[in-house]
């Protein structure tokens, strides 16, 4: 499934590609459109003794709950759990560094700090509220350059996420004062999980292309005796360059995360639908807009700022689940030492 999907995105790129790409020129980052939309991480590389470093938010929205593709109400929930969602935010904050020892590899690292809120009713009508917070897990990686000519640029994405995040959130509920919260509410994985990844860009004097896909899967279970499922992304995009300052950008991306194995032993699965092991993992795919302004003179020469939202086209979960509604992500990025 995976492949009938990327592979068509894949091709349209790279027929694209002939009708508009001059010979004998390299891909460069030095323009607006030279970075994918900001949510995309790992979309380039740099030249030798570069260094960059960025800030993102990336606020998420959910909202009511889905089984399968369909909505369900809280009444048919409370058929068989409990407690039912009603929605969930989350905050993320990520600090990330790249620097290029060759022209060949570029290393990154990014550490984030996380916060979630979700509201829950009780089938008897009772509001409460969960939140969860604090450092999520650190994911270090090497950007590995394969080509770089006739202004298209190929490269691999090997990563490890290191599990920094906490597996052992808690916070008091109706039912009890310090109770286990929701996988969803946890802020890791509890799992070194390597990921695997390639990224193709392409250019024309006022166009350019991409697209990256990348594979995470985990290693091993966790303290708490289970294992989130693989994930597997895909996302294409095209964004036009107003001018040396600004572009604008368009984006098609799609993720399938694989079901939770093992159970937490401190969830009752018949307590709310997030408990249910059964009621997780899912696909989704989203359309994106977004800019990006890049500073290409003076003092403040290659800072970047960047924005996109997200809204989902379709989605479809195992279960019950609750609802992604937008996904925002706005950072800054600024580039020392920078070749031209």
């Amino acid at each position: 499934m995976h492949n009938k999907i990327l592979m068509p995105i894949l091709g349209a790129i790279l027929l694209w590609t002939n009708v508009t790409i001059a010979q004998d020129n390299q891909w460069t980052s030095a323009r607006p459109d030279g970075h994918a939309p900001i949510s995309v991480m790992g979309d380039h590389y740099h030249k030798k003794g570069e260094f960059m470093f960025s800030y993102r938010f990336m606020p998420m929205w959910m909202k009511d709950n889905l089984q399968s593709s369909d909505d369900i109400s809280n009444e048919d929930i409370y058929q068989n759990f409990m407690v039912a969602p009603q929605k969930m935010n989350m905050n993320m904050h990520m600090l990330g560094a790249m620097y290029a020892p060759s022209d060949r590899v570029t290393l990154m690292v990014m550490g984030n700090y996380i916060s979630n809120s979700m509201d829950l009713r009780t089938g008897m009508g009772v509001d409460f509220t969960t939140e969860s917070g604090g450092l999520g897990d650190i994911t270090v990686s090497s950007l590995i350059k394969i080509l770089n000519n006739n202004r298209q640029s190929l490269h691999g994405n090997v990563g490890i996420s290191i599990p920094t995040g906490d597996i052992d959130q808690r916070d008091a509920t109706p039912m009890m004062n310090d109770a286990q919260l929701a996988y969803p509410m946890q802020l890791g994985s509890g799992t070194w999980d390597p990921s695997l990844g390639l990224t193709y860009l392409g250019q024309s004097d006022k166009l350019s292309w991409g697209a990256q896909s990348k594979y995470k899967f985990r290693l091993g279970e966790n303290s708490e005796n289970y294992i989130f499922g693989n994930r597997f992304d895909v996302v294409g995009w095209g964004a036009i360059k107003v001018s040396d300052y600004f572009s604008f950008s368009t984006s098609l991306s799609y993720f399938d995360t694989q079901k939770i194995d093992g159970v937490d032993a401190d969830l009752k699965p018949m307590m709310m639908p997030l408990f249910n092991t059964d009621n997780s993992g899912r696909s989704q795919l989203d359309v994106g807009i977004g800019t990006n302004f890049l500073v290409p003179k003076g003092s403040l020469k290659d800072l970047r700022i960047g924005a996109e939202i997200k809204i989902p086209a379709y989605q479809q979960v195992n279960g019950i689940q609750m609802k992604n509604t937008l996904m925002a992500t706005f950072g800054i990025q600024y580039t020392i030492g920078h070749k031209e």
